[in-house]
């Protein structure tokens, strides 16, 4: 063989290798990255087995919880609504502040 059909053998050689080593390299990373969800849904599967053991032994009081739960909500509105007056009042100096500047 001469070396120029050397060379035009091993140019698609090459192209197809590097297009394997990218596949290759692509399935590894989606590979890790599944590993890494298992690992996070293996915790989150264990935490709601230990949520549920609890319910089920009767060391947490649903009804108890269930009122928790709505006065937490009810705290989270009212510190909502807190923030939205505070904001509204932080513009109400920012605008009067701005009019002064403009105004000196």
């Amino acid at each position: 063989m001469s070396k120029s059909a050397d060379d035009r053998e091993s140019g698609p050689a090459r192209q197809a290798l590097s297009e394997l080593e990218q596949a290759v390299g692509r399935l590894l990373s989606e590979v890790e990255t599944l590993r890494s969800r298992v690992k996070e849904s293996e915790s989150r599967t264990r935490d709601v087995e230990e949520l549920l053991r609890r319910f089920t032994k009767g060391e947490v009081d649903p009804g108890n919880l269930q009122g928790r739960v709505r006065d937490l909500e009810e705290l989270n509105e009212d510190l909502l609504r807190r923030m939205d007056e505070g904001r509204a009042g932080v513009e109400r100096v920012l605008a009067r502040i701005r009019f002064l500047e403009e105004h000196r």
